[in-house]
């Protein structure tokens, strides 16, 4: 299989990629040179780039390839959070129509997935039925933007329905572009244009022929399942999708493979991911040892100069609680009261009211909650503390080892949580949310016996105290 890998984490990927039997095409400068790859122009199977947030990656692939991919990852990283959609990016679906609005129809397309499509595009407003393909505008989304404007995509050119001979922008040589054009409106079949890829720009003519009648016979394989399968149905397999979290341990997993290729400095992949400063100190850090300087002189001066970009006792920061669903709940501002190489304290003021579950006791504006962990830790135990003082329960909250960064605390919460009630009374929480993201395949099985064992620990210490 072949991957093309950008971003952050390439050469630690790259390394994993290789040693699990997959072929880099398109490398960069940097990583052909690392690890002695040729140019490959090959269409890839799997295409890995950065998270807007750098908190891991994005991949789009082939089933096959996602999925070993997936295999690879959970094997090799502990803490790695993988969530595949369910969704086939452009992938063709029968789908049953199950509600609409005033902007658009609602159509149920199959493994508990409803897809969005503009109602302009629905010809008769009764219809029960739709030919939809998933949209990439909205790719992971839980409603997926679904179109009838159907496409049959191959590597190097692109079946559209109703639609002209097109050419990619990227392809800017004019004579290449005017030969593309002229062997599309040859090919193309009837009711159907030909977009040609950037890929197609150095293939034989044989080999774009070759492709137009494999998309072709697609076509015709489509009219056939559109009249035979019962709604919904997957009628033409697209791409799949993947996004995936490096917590803690993960990003020290990264660091280890990425030191086996090149100099790299402890924290490499966490540093990287604080942006501005902090990352270019560290890009520069790691050139002079690249260059032969003593790393023990280079670690010493790196960590001086980035000291004061993060938090110190009084800093106020953010706090990041990541569901493994991959939504980010922001809890508010926290005071930092201890923080060093070794453990983390902070406090938050409540805002609002409401209710403490588990505790079984209401949550009041004014409250304090008093949070502490050890880095690299698997809890966090906050004790909740009334406007007056009183102890109203503590939450020991499973979750990935805490990450400070220069102005927030991230972590990747594990669903589990034990509580203690103010009258000693322990309970453990939501371990069948942590059974549902195994199920899921949010997290291996490794790391669900981890989190399940930690909560085993945590509860009988409380109860015995050990």
């Amino acid at each position: 299989m072949k991957a093309n890998v950008r971003g952050i984490y390439t050469t630690a990927l790259t390394k994993l990629l290789l040693d699990h039997g997959f072929e880099i095409v398109n490398p960069s400068l940097t990583i052909k040179k690392r690890f002695g790859l040729h140019d490959n122009p090959a269409p890839p199977d799997l295409k890995i780039k950065d998270r807007y947030d750098v908190q891991g990656v994005r991949v789009l692939g082939t089933f096959e390839a996602v999925s070993k991919f997936h295999s690879v990852l959970q094997s090799s990283f502990e803490d790695v959070i993988t969530r595949k959609w369910l969704v086939s990016v452009d992938g063709i679906y029968k789908g049953k129509v199950v509600d609409l609005d005033e902007f658009s129809v609602y159509v149920d397309i199959g493994d508990g997935v409803v897809g969005r499509i503009p109602k302009s595009e629905v010809a008769y407003a009764n219809e029960k039925q739709l030919t939809v393909q998933v949209e990439r505008k909205r790719i992971g989304a839980k409603h997926p933007l679904l179109t009838t404007n159907l496409k049959i995509v191959g590597n190097y050119a692109i079946l559209a329905q109703n639609s002209k001979v097109g050419v990619s922008l990227k392809i800017r040589d004019l004579q290449k572009r005017a030969e593309l054009y002229a062997l599309g409106k040859n090919l193309a079949p009837n009711g159907w244009g030909i977009i040609w890829r950037e890929t197609s720009a150095n293939q034989p003519q044989e080999a774009l022929e070759n492709e137009i009648r494999m998309l072709a016979d697609k076509v015709e394989a489509l009219k056939g399942k559109m009249a035979s399968a019962e709604a919904p149905a997957l009628l033409v397999d697209g791409l799949y999708f993947m996004d995936v979290e490096f917590p803690y341990f993960s990003k020290k997993g990264m660091d280890k493979l990425r030191a086996s290729v090149t100099p790299t400095l402890d924290g490499h992949h966490f540093f990287k991911s604080c942006g501005g400063k902090v990352s270019s100190v560290l890009e520069m850090a790691e050139r002079l040892l690249e260059e032969g300087e003593a790393s023990e002189n280079i670690e010493n001066s790196f960590r001086e100069q980035i000291l004061y970009e993060f938090p110190e006792e009084g800093s106020v920061v953010d706090i990041e609680h990541v569901k493994l669903s991959g939504i980010v709940f922001h809890l508010g501002q926290a005071t930092v009261e201890v923080v060093n190489d070794k453990e983390l304290k902070y406090k938050r003021i409540m805002r609002g009211n409401g209710f403490y579950d588990g505790l079984g006791v209401k949550k009041e504006a004014g409250d304090t909650a008093l949070s502490e962990t050890r880095l690299g830790e698997w809890h966090i135990v906050t004790k909740y503390f009334s406007s007056n003082g009183e102890l109203k329960g503590t939450y020991v909250n499973l979750n990935t080892p805490v990450e400070v960064y220069p102005h927030a605390i991230r972590y990747v919460d594990l669903e589990v949580d034990v509580c203690i009630k103010p009258n000693g009374a322990v309970q453990v929480l939501d371990l069948e949310k942590l059974e549902k993201a195994l199920e899921r395949g949010f997290i291996s099985k490794g790391l669900f016996e981890t989190v399940k064992g930690k909560a085993d620990e945590i509860t009988s210490a409380i109860v015995f105290g050990k």
